[in-house]
């Protein structure tokens, strides 16, 4: 392929719908590494990369696809997805060659592992060791759990990326190869009412390269997938039809149900579908799709799943804290759907809804010496929680039976500058704040800030810039803007964004107030009446016992709401910005059966001194760093009773 006419250097290379919608290259933005987004991507590269590499090797990722040609005699371990983990791993390294061009210390590792994908693929292009093993069902017989399409949907966004960022199509030969296979089997032609699969992925893949290709067979056989999902084609068992999306068709599935994961995916595919095509019903379809998850079913962190069975959304404002799943490939692929939402509408929400899962429910998942994670994100843990399983563990882990999170982490933080401005030289906007600088053809963006820690985002502009818009998070109150030294209120426009005027040397100051909140939950979410949470701009807090009283049980905590919270000082060991210090009041309740006659004596009467302390709230993305201990999200308000 000719790289001078190669497609745009990022993850979602679509058309703009505004020209400050364009979407920006990952190189165009460079993080400084001493902001909360830039360390990221620093520790991303020093740490958890590295980490994921290693554990392809110690987890047997490697070593399925050495057996098929004689290179390893272990037998095959792990899902049967498990080549994914592969292909997620080298779409990390492809983002990273993109962002730190003249360092790539993975090249060799890319090099090995493209060139053992050659000996493992079929003549016809397959490719695929769960199946090749010869232990299993044969190739394309299991759609509903074969997993066949979410592989080669991996497969294609890995080798998209190492094209589009090295100019090296030899893992996109490979990957065509098998994706052409898929498209004359699954295509407008297919005739098979099961042609599609159980775990969407493929969707958004194929219009990527299609975008990345032109040709249009890709995106005319992602069409055909869609339109024939939802009759039940797949049949059942386990799990029902709602679990693959394959409980009604696209155009009539208006709520957001089933694996969590699986839909947020499948989601993010219809945007790419209805940009490419022009289809208003799609874009109407994920709308009502957006007000069921968005409106009904997320959490305060963008935590996505409520259900621990299936891994799935549950009904509307079923949000249990305790038994949250909120599994972090369901916050990425949440950002990933609103990033298409976003560049398609244009609204601040797609954008706001981003940033909430980024800095809580994604961020979470991740320790800070980048190498453990979590695979669900709970919003609270008790005292003595049972965290033997790796689904609902006590800490983060090293790695998991199902490790679909950690190389997920590395690819979506590897491409984060890709998601904080669009636009033109001469219009632009900003979605994430972050210091750094983006460039934009002649235009550069100074951007210095201390965010999410700090609201004041100030940007220095050089070149032939006209017009800044600048997004007002739905959180933020009382938002004012400098544009040159004339400060006014910074109302947003109907999309979100407040707009500037400006030119070669213009200086525009963003200032969002940022004092500590307490937030009460939607009255129907019957699992947390009678809490609040505690957010601070977009970072939203919690309480854990290593930060009570000693010996006091933190489910015996409750918080005076009559007083408002403050920002506390810093702690260095878990590098947050600041805390948040609350009034808590302990009430023990050892003594109070499980059920109380209303008539009785309560509890204040036997406890009229309630002890009162200074509660301690660090940043949710922070917890379980100091060691082991419950924690909780949403705090019971003291009614003095």
């Amino acid at each position: 392929m000719d790289t001078a006419s190669a497609p745009l250097v990022a993850p979602a290379a679509r058309a703009a719908s505004a020209a400050d919608l364009t979407p920006l290259a990952i190189g165009a933005t460079t993080l400084d590494a001493t902001g909360e987004l830039g360390a990221w991507q620093r520790l991303n590269r020093e740490a958890t990369i590295p980490h994921v590499v290693e554990r392809l090797e110690t987890s047997g990722v490697m070593d399925n696809l050495r057996r098929l040609v004689g290179e390893s005699d272990a037998d095959y371990r792990g899902f049967n997805f498990a080549d994914s983990d592969l292909h997620k791993t080298l779409e990390a390294i492809a983002w990273e060659a993109a962002r730190v061009p003249d360092d790539q210390p993975w090249e060799q590792f890319t090099r090995d592992a493209i060139a053992l994908l050659n000996k493992v693929q079929e003549p016809n292009g397959y490719l695929y060791s769960h199946v090749q093993s010869g232990k299993f069902q044969g190739p394309w017989e299991d759609m509903r759990w074969g997993h066949e399409l979410y592989v080669l949907g991996h497969l294609v966004q890995a080798a998209v990326a190492r094209s589009r960022a090295t100019g090296n199509d030899d893992l996109l030969e490979v990957a065509r190869r098998f994706a052409d296979l898929a498209v004359e089997l699954f295509g407008p032609d297919c005739e098979r009412p099961d042609g599609y699969g159980g775990h969407p992925e493929i969707e958004t893949a194929l219009v990527e390269l299609y975008r990345h290709t032109g040709e249009k067979k890709y995106l005319d056989a992602t069409v055909a997938m869609l339109e024939r999902r939802g009759h039940g084609a797949l049949g059942q068992g386990p799990f029902e039809s709602v679990y693959h999306q394959d409980h009604l068709p696209v155009r009539e599935a208006r709520e957001a149900a089933g694996h969590a994961v699986r839909q947020l995916y499948l989601a993010a595919g219809i945007a790419d579908v209805a940009a490419e095509t022009d289809d208003a019903e799609l874009a109407d379809v994920l709308e009502d799709l957006w007000a069921s998850a968005h409106g009904t079913k997320e959490y305060i962190t963008g935590g996505m799943g409520s259900r621990h069975k299936d891994e799935s959304f549950g009904d509307p404002f079923e949000l249990p804290p305790d038994r949250s799943y909120a599994e972090t490939c369901a916050s990425i692929s949440s950002l990933h759907w609103n990033w298409r939402m976003l560049l398609a509408t244009g609204r601040a929400k797609h954008a706001d809804a981003m940033e909430r899962a980024l800095y809580n429910g994604i961020a979470s998942s991740t320790s800070l010496d980048g190498t453990r994670f979590l695979y669900s994100n709970p919003l609270q843990l008790r005292s003595d929680h049972d965290g033997s399983s790796e689904y609902q563990p006590s800490e983060r882990l090293d790695w998991f039976a199902c490790a679909c999170c950690p190389p997920n982490l590395a690819r979506l933080v590897a491409s984060l500058g890709a998601y904080v401005a669009t636009g033109t030289e001469t219009d632009a906007r900003l979605h994430l704040y972050a210091a750094g600088e983006v460039r934009l053809g002649a235009t550069t963006l100074k951007v210095t800030t201390d965010y999410p820690w700090d609201g004041r985002i100030t940007v220095e502009v050089s070149g032939p810039l006209e017009s800044l818009a600048l997004r007002v998070p739905a959180w933020s109150h009382d938002a004012t803007l400098t544009v040159d030294g004339s400060t006014s209120a910074a109302t947003a426009d109907e999309d979100g964004y407040v707009r500037a005027s400006v030119h070669d040397g213009s200086t525009v100051v963003l200032d969002l107030p940022m004092p500590a909140e307490l937030m009460v939950p939607h009255p129907r979410v019957d699992a947390v009446r009678g809490t609040v949470a505690i957010q601070r701009g977009p970072v939203v807090h919690c309480i854990e016992t290593v930060d009570a009283p000693e010996g006091v049980v933190l489910e015996d905590v409750r918080i005076d709401a009559s007083e408002a919270p403050r920002v506390g000082p810093a702690l260095e060991d878990i590098r947050a910005g600041a805390t948040v210090i609350a009034t808590g009041v302990v009430r023990p309740a050892t003594h109070v059966p499980l059920g109380t006659s209303l008539r009785l004596t309560d509890v204040a009467a036997k406890d009229p001194d309630p002890v009162q302390f200074d509660l301690r709230a660090v940043p949710y993305a922070r917890w379980a760093n100091r060691g082991q201990g419950a924690m909780r999200v949403w705090i019971p308000v003291d009614e003095g009773r």
